[in-house]
């Protein structure tokens, strides 16, 4: 075995035996998720086999797809970094840093004899006559099909179709002759240094994306159809600053900037639904002094949707809008007509030359990985069933996913549904339950079933192009998700095991 950090892959024993394998706990995905996972697994259940399973080649998940230039986190790596795990570093951080910190966790956890890289899991069928899932596996790493049984599937493949990036079909797009490159598949070999860039889109990606490359490019045009919300905080908080001169233990240090982090997004989503009007003058007033004199905010920075109805992209320093004041990049608010052979002609009737065009215009969510799942040899349609508070599905025994928060960052979901799960695991004990399955009760009939997300709450592109893709959810506990962290963190630890609403059998 080899363990190194950075971009270097992790590899770990494959199994060779021919005949089926059987583990306690499957777990798909070795991102942020999968390793938090299997971190509760090995502290609360440490006679329990599992087996972390990936299609990419090492661990990290989007940090280890995503490699396009300046790379970084969009929250604070105090929320974002494990509960049990404290974070040294800035506030946020590079790719290369968070690579680095699960790195740690692996070591520290011994889970690198149980993570098996480029294994694909294509299919899981669960049987309720033997208890299990049956899970089929394409080996990418060596070809072929493996099949292995598990009696709990734990989903943490996150949200991303890694494998296809979402790019609009444009008119002209083949009549252009430079180079067109998504964020999600960036070349190794792209060297920006003297090119102007166009860069589409401004959500996080761009924001994180401009300022890196600026700083070789020519010029760099930030062209997007509508704007977003921006925050521009220190890189690292000045209570961090405090806290380590004074020489306070890093756990400690970890918990009280965990604890204000958490408390700043709580006031900001709390804002957000209960004044929006209000949060959205704080946003912009927070940023004006950043810009360059006479830059139109309302035009370039005013988006047509109430601040958090999508992501607000953060921008540590201000380095976006520096970039800006310097002249090394530019806004464009348009829509684009056509592509030219030498760049965009926008619908105005101006023309952005361009050597190269940055599509940075998000992903598509992909449903469980794409995985076919059966119960008793029916296919489960994921549209036609509702979800038990965002960690388990309707009619769909012994699985349980992390997703974690839209608002907030991702791991301090993660936490939580980790607590949740095993909680079940403990009622399951108790009980001598070898399955358990969320079924609707009787007073949940004629229960009104709501979108995956509802607009008015969340509306990101992505969201809304892969809605028809998705299970559903209810109008009453325990069939809704997508709460605040706030209330989260208060009902998932009360949450009830004995309502009725999950069967123990």
């Amino acid at each position: 075995m080899t363990t190194t950090t950075g971009t270097a892959t992790l590899e770990a024993p494959q199994p060779t035996r021919e005949d089926v394998e059987h583990v306690d706990v499957l777990i798909v995905g070795a991102g942020v998720s999968g390793i938090g996972a299997a971190h509760t697994l090995r502290e609360r259940f440490p006679d329990r086999s599992f087996v972390l399973l990936d299609t990419q080649d090492a661990r990290g998940g989007t940090w280890w797809t995503h490699r396009y230039p300046g790379v970084r986190s969009d929250s604070d790596l105090f929320t974002y970094g494990y509960r049990h795990k404290p974070w040294r570093g800035p506030s946020i951080a590079a790719g290369g840093e968070i690579l680095a910190y699960l790195d740690e966790v692996i070591e520290e956890d011994g889970l690198a004899p149980h993570i098996r890289y480029r294994h694909r899991v294509t299919a899981a069928s669960w049987s309720s006559e033997d208890a299990r899932w049956t899970v089929e596996v394409s080996r990418e790493d060596a070809g072929g099909t493996v099949r292995m049984t598990t009696d709990f599937l734990w989903m943490c493949q996150g949200y991303y179709d890694h494998a296809k990036p979402y790019r609009p079909d444009w008119p002209g797009l083949d009549d252009y002759a430079g180079v067109l490159v998504h964020p999600q598949s960036w070349p190794e070999d792209l060297d920006v240094t003297g090119k102007r860039v166009v860069v589409i889109g401004s959500g996080s990606t761009a924001a994180t994306l401009i300022p890196a490359i600026a700083q070789d490019a020519a010029h760099v045009t930030m062209l997007q159809r509508s704007p977003s919300y921006f925050l521009a905080p220190p890189l690292t908080h000045e209570l961090a600053v405090t806290l380590r001169a004074l020489d306070i233990p890093e756990d400690w240090t970890h918990e009280i900037l965990r604890r204000a982090y958490s408390a700043q997004f709580d006031e900001l989503a709390r804002l957000s639904h209960e004044a929006p009007d209000e949060l959205h003058a704080f946003l912009m007033e927070s940023v004006k002094p950043l810009l360059p004199e006479g830059f139109d905010v309302d035009k370039h920075l005013t988006p047509r949707y109430r601040p958090w109805q999508q992501r607000i992209a953060v921008v540590p320093e201000g380095d976006l809008f520096a970039a800006l004041r310097e002249g090394r990049a530019s806004i464009v608010t348009d829509t684009i007509e056509t592509f030219t052979e030498k760049g965009i002609r926008l619908a105005s009737g101006e023309e952005l030359e361009a050597d190269v065009v940055v599509t940075a215009t998000g992903f598509d969510l992909s449903a469980f990985g794409g995985v076919a799942f059966t119960v008793d040899g029916e296919r489960v349609e994921f549209p036609e069933r509702v979800t038990w508070r965002g960690v388990m599905i309707s009619g769909v025994p012994n699985m349980a996913y992390v997703f974690g928060y839209f608002r907030h960052s991702w791991t301090l979901r993660v936490d939580l549904v980790c607590d949740l799960v095993t909680r079940v695991f403990e009622r399951m004990r108790e009980k001598g339950a070898r399955s358990v399955v969320p079924e609707l009760r009787p007073e949940d009939a004629g229960m009104q079933i709501r979108p995956w997300s509802d607009p008015e709450n969340f509306n990101a592109g992505y969201v809304m192009r892969s809605q028809h893709l998705l299970f559903r959810q209810g109008d009453r506990e325990p069939w809704t998700h997508m709460l605040e962290h706030a209330q989260e963190a208060e009902a998932l630890p009360k949450a009830d095991l004995d309502d009725g609403s999950l069967v123990y059998r």
